[in-house]
Protein backbone atom coordinates (compact mmCIF):
# COMPACT_ATOMS: atom_id res chain seq x y z
CA UNK A 1 0.00 0.00 0.00
CA UNK A 2 1.51 3.67 -0.64
CA UNK A 3 1.72 6.32 1.73
CA UNK A 4 -0.91 8.33 0.68
CA UNK A 5 -3.44 5.90 1.13
CA UNK A 6 -2.68 5.48 5.05
CA UNK A 7 -3.65 7.82 7.93
CA UNK A 8 -1.75 9.22 10.54
CA UNK A 9 -2.63 9.20 14.12
CA UNK A 10 -1.44 12.17 15.76
CA UNK A 11 -1.93 10.95 19.55
CA UNK A 12 -0.18 7.66 19.03
CA UNK A 13 2.48 8.90 16.22
CA UNK A 14 1.34 5.74 13.95
CA UNK A 15 0.76 5.30 10.21
CA UNK A 16 -2.35 3.42 10.21
CA UNK A 17 -4.36 1.20 7.06
CA UNK A 18 -7.85 2.72 6.72
CA UNK A 19 -9.16 -0.89 5.79
CA UNK A 20 -8.16 -3.68 8.29
CA UNK A 21 -7.02 -0.94 10.88
CA UNK A 22 -2.93 -2.44 10.57
CA UNK A 23 -0.65 -0.25 12.45
CA UNK A 24 2.28 -0.07 9.41
CA UNK A 25 4.08 1.99 11.44
CA UNK A 26 4.73 3.45 15.09
CA UNK A 27 6.88 5.64 16.86
CA UNK A 28 7.37 8.66 14.37
CA UNK A 29 9.05 11.45 16.46
CA UNK A 30 6.88 14.48 15.60
CA UNK A 31 9.88 17.45 15.37
CA UNK A 32 7.20 20.41 15.90
CA UNK A 33 6.56 22.44 18.83
CA UNK A 34 4.59 20.66 21.66
CA UNK A 35 2.96 23.97 22.19
CA UNK A 36 -0.25 25.57 19.97
CA UNK A 37 -0.30 29.36 19.17
CA UNK A 38 -3.49 31.37 17.85
CA UNK A 39 -1.54 34.19 16.63
CA UNK A 40 1.58 35.85 16.13
CA UNK A 41 2.43 37.49 19.79
CA UNK A 42 1.21 34.16 21.18
CA UNK A 43 3.90 32.65 18.68
CA UNK A 44 6.83 34.82 20.09
CA UNK A 45 5.99 34.77 23.42
CA UNK A 46 5.83 30.82 23.82
CA UNK A 47 8.90 30.31 21.34
CA UNK A 48 11.89 29.26 22.77
CA UNK A 49 14.56 29.77 20.13
CA UNK A 50 17.10 32.49 19.94
CA UNK A 51 17.09 35.31 17.35
CA UNK A 52 18.22 35.06 13.62
CA UNK A 53 21.47 35.89 12.48
CA UNK A 54 21.66 39.88 11.42
CA UNK A 55 24.58 41.41 10.04
CA UNK A 56 23.36 44.75 12.16
CA UNK A 57 25.13 43.34 14.91
CA UNK A 58 28.99 43.35 14.93
CA UNK A 59 28.74 39.09 16.42
CA UNK A 60 25.84 38.51 13.97
CA UNK A 61 23.94 38.43 17.14
CA UNK A 62 25.67 34.63 17.79
CA UNK A 63 27.07 35.95 21.56
CA UNK A 64 25.46 35.69 24.80
CA UNK A 65 24.14 38.76 26.20
CA UNK A 66 23.73 38.98 30.32
CA UNK A 67 20.18 40.70 31.16
CA UNK A 68 20.61 44.07 33.23
CA UNK A 69 17.79 42.77 35.40
CA UNK A 70 19.55 41.78 38.83
CA UNK A 71 16.45 38.97 39.16
CA UNK A 72 16.61 35.22 39.06
CA UNK A 73 15.01 32.83 37.25
CA UNK A 74 11.69 32.65 40.19
CA UNK A 75 11.47 36.52 39.88
CA UNK A 76 13.30 36.86 43.23
CA UNK A 77 16.36 39.93 43.50
CA UNK A 78 19.26 39.31 43.95
CA UNK A 79 21.30 39.32 46.83
CA UNK A 80 23.85 42.41 47.20
CA UNK A 81 27.03 39.87 46.64
CA UNK A 82 25.19 38.03 43.72
CA UNK A 83 24.48 41.68 42.40
CA UNK A 84 28.37 42.43 42.13
CA UNK A 85 29.04 39.25 40.68
CA UNK A 86 26.25 39.72 37.84
CA UNK A 87 28.08 42.96 37.01
CA UNK A 88 31.48 41.29 36.85
CA UNK A 89 30.37 39.00 34.80
CA UNK A 90 28.62 41.55 32.53
CA UNK A 91 31.54 43.48 32.33
CA UNK A 92 33.87 40.70 31.38
CA UNK A 93 31.41 39.44 28.86
CA UNK A 94 31.57 42.92 27.32
CA UNK A 95 35.76 42.55 27.01
CA UNK A 96 35.18 39.67 25.38
CA UNK A 97 32.61 40.30 22.99
CA UNK A 98 34.76 43.75 21.56
CA UNK A 99 38.36 41.31 22.53
CA UNK A 100 40.12 43.49 20.12
CA UNK A 101 40.24 46.96 18.06
CA UNK A 102 38.29 45.51 14.82
CA UNK A 103 35.42 44.42 16.79
CA UNK A 104 35.10 47.60 18.42
CA UNK A 105 35.52 49.59 14.98
CA UNK A 106 32.63 47.43 13.76
CA UNK A 107 30.15 47.42 17.08
CA UNK A 108 30.10 51.59 16.74
CA UNK A 109 30.23 51.80 13.21
CA UNK A 110 26.73 49.37 13.13
CA UNK A 111 25.39 51.50 15.86
CA UNK A 112 25.88 54.57 13.66
CA UNK A 113 24.06 52.53 11.05
CA UNK A 114 21.08 51.67 12.89
CA UNK A 115 20.74 55.01 14.17
CA UNK A 116 20.61 56.71 11.55
CA UNK A 117 18.17 54.41 9.49
CA UNK A 118 15.61 54.53 11.88
CA UNK A 119 16.43 58.50 11.75
CA UNK A 120 15.68 58.20 8.82
CA UNK A 121 12.61 55.70 8.69
CA UNK A 122 14.90 52.91 6.44
CA UNK A 123 13.23 49.43 6.05
CA UNK A 124 15.87 46.59 7.34
CA UNK A 125 16.86 45.68 4.38
CA UNK A 126 18.81 49.08 3.62
CA UNK A 127 20.35 48.73 6.97
CA UNK A 128 21.30 44.87 6.30
CA UNK A 129 22.88 46.37 2.99
CA UNK A 130 24.74 49.07 4.74
CA UNK A 131 26.56 47.13 7.26
CA UNK A 132 27.64 44.39 4.58
CA UNK A 133 29.21 47.42 2.88
CA UNK A 134 30.83 48.77 5.47
CA UNK A 135 32.52 45.25 6.57
CA UNK A 136 33.30 44.88 3.44
CA UNK A 137 35.52 48.49 3.40
CA UNK A 138 36.75 47.56 6.81
CA UNK A 139 37.90 44.01 5.82
CA UNK A 140 39.34 45.52 2.49
CA UNK A 141 41.69 48.00 4.78
CA UNK A 142 39.49 51.18 3.23
CA UNK A 143 39.61 52.95 6.76
CA UNK A 144 42.33 54.03 7.45
CA UNK A 145 42.24 58.05 7.15
CA UNK A 146 38.69 58.37 6.83
CA UNK A 147 36.05 58.45 10.16
CA UNK A 148 34.31 55.76 11.45
CA UNK A 149 30.88 58.09 11.42
CA UNK A 150 31.97 59.14 7.76
CA UNK A 151 32.15 55.54 6.13
CA UNK A 152 28.81 54.67 7.56
CA UNK A 153 27.09 57.56 6.37
CA UNK A 154 28.38 56.75 3.11
CA UNK A 155 27.32 53.03 3.43
CA UNK A 156 24.00 53.40 4.44
CA UNK A 157 23.28 56.43 1.22
CA UNK A 158 24.73 54.02 -1.04
CA UNK A 159 22.63 51.09 0.30
CA UNK A 160 19.62 53.51 0.20
CA UNK A 161 20.38 53.93 -3.92
CA UNK A 162 20.60 50.51 -4.41
CA UNK A 163 17.73 48.58 -2.26
CA UNK A 164 15.96 51.38 -4.67
CA UNK A 165 14.01 53.93 -1.51
CA UNK A 166 17.16 56.71 -1.78
CA UNK A 167 17.18 60.04 0.13
CA UNK A 168 19.12 62.94 -0.64
CA UNK A 169 22.35 64.08 0.52
CA UNK A 170 20.59 66.42 2.92
CA UNK A 171 18.55 64.48 4.56
CA UNK A 172 21.23 62.04 5.14
CA UNK A 173 23.75 64.57 6.01
CA UNK A 174 20.57 65.91 8.55
CA UNK A 175 20.74 62.66 10.91
CA UNK A 176 24.87 62.15 10.23
CA UNK A 177 27.77 63.34 12.25
CA UNK A 178 29.86 64.48 9.13
CA UNK A 179 29.36 67.15 6.90
CA UNK A 180 28.71 67.37 3.51
CA UNK A 181 31.54 67.54 1.52
CA UNK A 182 32.98 64.20 4.32
CA UNK A 183 30.01 62.54 3.05
CA UNK A 184 30.53 62.67 -0.75
CA UNK A 185 34.43 62.34 -0.76
CA UNK A 186 34.19 58.83 1.20
CA UNK A 187 30.62 58.13 -0.84
CA UNK A 188 32.66 58.36 -3.72
CA UNK A 189 35.71 56.33 -2.84
CA UNK A 190 33.90 53.66 -1.43
CA UNK A 191 31.93 52.72 -3.95
CA UNK A 192 34.70 52.57 -6.16
CA UNK A 193 36.87 51.13 -4.40
CA UNK A 194 34.24 48.44 -3.72
CA UNK A 195 33.13 48.78 -6.90
CA UNK A 196 29.32 48.88 -6.06
CA UNK A 197 27.37 48.78 -9.01
CA UNK A 198 24.85 52.04 -8.16
CA UNK A 199 22.96 53.58 -10.70
CA UNK A 200 21.76 57.24 -10.44
CA UNK A 201 18.51 57.80 -8.82
CA UNK A 202 15.50 58.06 -10.32
CA UNK A 203 13.45 61.23 -9.64
CA UNK A 204 10.10 59.06 -9.42
CA UNK A 205 11.29 57.27 -6.64
CA UNK A 206 10.99 60.28 -4.27
CA UNK A 207 7.41 61.04 -5.28
CA UNK A 208 5.83 58.30 -2.82
CA UNK A 209 7.61 59.96 0.24
CA UNK A 210 7.19 63.88 -0.68
CA UNK A 211 3.91 63.13 -1.46
CA UNK A 212 2.94 61.46 2.15
CA UNK A 213 4.95 64.71 3.85
CA UNK A 214 2.96 67.45 1.83
CA UNK A 215 -0.94 65.37 1.89
CA UNK A 216 -1.96 66.44 -1.61
CA UNK A 217 -3.93 63.86 -3.59
CA UNK A 218 -3.35 60.72 -5.76
CA UNK A 219 -3.84 62.91 -8.68
CA UNK A 220 -0.88 65.13 -8.57
CA UNK A 221 1.78 62.04 -7.74
CA UNK A 222 -0.04 60.74 -11.08
CA UNK A 223 0.32 64.05 -13.22
CA UNK A 224 4.15 64.35 -11.42
CA UNK A 225 5.09 61.19 -12.98
CA UNK A 226 3.68 61.41 -16.33
CA UNK A 227 5.73 64.94 -16.25
CA UNK A 228 9.22 63.05 -15.17
CA UNK A 229 8.38 60.48 -17.34
CA UNK A 230 8.24 63.16 -20.58
CA UNK A 231 11.23 65.28 -19.35
CA UNK A 232 13.36 61.10 -19.55
CA UNK A 233 11.88 60.85 -23.33
CA UNK A 234 13.33 64.11 -23.76
CA UNK A 235 17.08 64.04 -21.94
CA UNK A 236 15.83 66.80 -19.63
CA UNK A 237 17.00 65.02 -16.25
CA UNK A 238 20.39 64.72 -17.34
CA UNK A 239 22.88 66.49 -15.27
CA UNK A 240 19.67 67.70 -12.84
CA UNK A 241 19.14 66.65 -9.61
CA UNK A 242 16.79 63.84 -8.91
CA UNK A 243 15.37 65.50 -5.75
CA UNK A 244 15.35 68.93 -7.50
CA UNK A 245 12.78 67.60 -10.28
CA UNK A 246 11.18 65.36 -8.84
CA UNK A 247 10.19 68.22 -5.99
CA UNK A 248 9.27 70.96 -9.35
CA UNK A 249 7.55 68.24 -10.93
CA UNK A 250 5.17 67.80 -7.67
CA UNK A 251 4.53 71.37 -7.73
CA UNK A 252 3.60 71.08 -10.90
CA UNK A 253 1.23 68.33 -10.98
CA UNK A 254 0.02 70.34 -8.09
CA UNK A 255 -0.77 73.02 -10.87
CA UNK A 256 -2.22 71.01 -13.14
CA UNK A 257 -4.59 69.29 -10.91
CA UNK A 258 -5.72 73.03 -9.75
CA UNK A 259 -4.43 71.47 -5.69
CA UNK A 260 -3.56 74.41 -2.89
CA UNK A 261 0.22 73.98 -2.82
CA UNK A 262 3.14 76.67 -2.55
CA UNK A 263 6.42 76.51 -4.03
CA UNK A 264 7.63 77.02 0.12
CA UNK A 265 5.38 74.04 1.22
CA UNK A 266 7.41 72.17 -1.51
CA UNK A 267 10.24 73.22 -0.70
CA UNK A 268 10.31 72.54 3.13
CA UNK A 269 9.23 69.26 2.60
CA UNK A 270 12.09 68.25 -0.07
CA UNK A 271 14.89 70.36 1.26
CA UNK A 272 14.99 72.18 -2.09
CA UNK A 273 15.14 75.46 -2.37
CA UNK A 274 12.28 77.37 -4.07
CA UNK A 275 14.66 79.04 -7.11
CA UNK A 276 15.61 75.43 -8.24
CA UNK A 277 12.32 74.45 -7.78
CA UNK A 278 10.68 77.43 -10.12
CA UNK A 279 13.59 76.10 -12.69
CA UNK A 280 12.39 72.75 -12.96
CA UNK A 281 9.03 72.83 -13.03
CA UNK A 282 9.14 75.36 -15.91
CA UNK A 283 11.81 73.21 -18.05
CA UNK A 284 8.79 70.06 -17.24
CA UNK A 285 6.35 72.12 -18.38
CA UNK A 286 8.16 73.51 -21.44
CA UNK A 287 8.94 69.69 -22.30
CA UNK A 288 5.77 68.59 -21.86
CA UNK A 289 3.78 70.99 -24.21
CA UNK A 290 0.25 72.36 -24.45
CA UNK A 291 -1.08 69.71 -26.12
CA UNK A 292 0.58 66.84 -23.54
CA UNK A 293 -0.85 69.30 -20.54
CA UNK A 294 -4.40 69.55 -22.33
CA UNK A 295 -4.61 65.59 -22.63
CA UNK A 296 -3.06 64.92 -19.52
CA UNK A 297 -6.41 66.96 -17.98
CA UNK A 298 -8.55 64.98 -20.33
CA UNK A 299 -7.67 62.37 -18.86
CA UNK A 300 -8.29 62.78 -16.13
CA UNK A 301 -11.63 64.35 -16.69
CA UNK A 302 -12.24 61.00 -18.79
Amino acid sequence: MDDDDLVYDEQHGEWVDPETGEVVREGAVDRGPEWRAFDAAERDQKSRVGSPTTNLMHDNGLSTNIGWQNRDAYGNSLSSRQRQKMQRLRTWNERYRTRDSKERNLKQALGEVERMGSALGLPDTVRETASVIYRRALDDGLLPGRSIEGVATAAIYAAARQVGVPRSLDEVRHVSRVDKLELTRTYRYISRELGLDIRPADPAQYLPRFVSELGVDDAVERYARTLLQTAKRESIHSGKSPVGLAAAAIYAGALIADEELTQSEVSEATDISEVTIRKRYRELLDATGEDGLHSMRAGATA
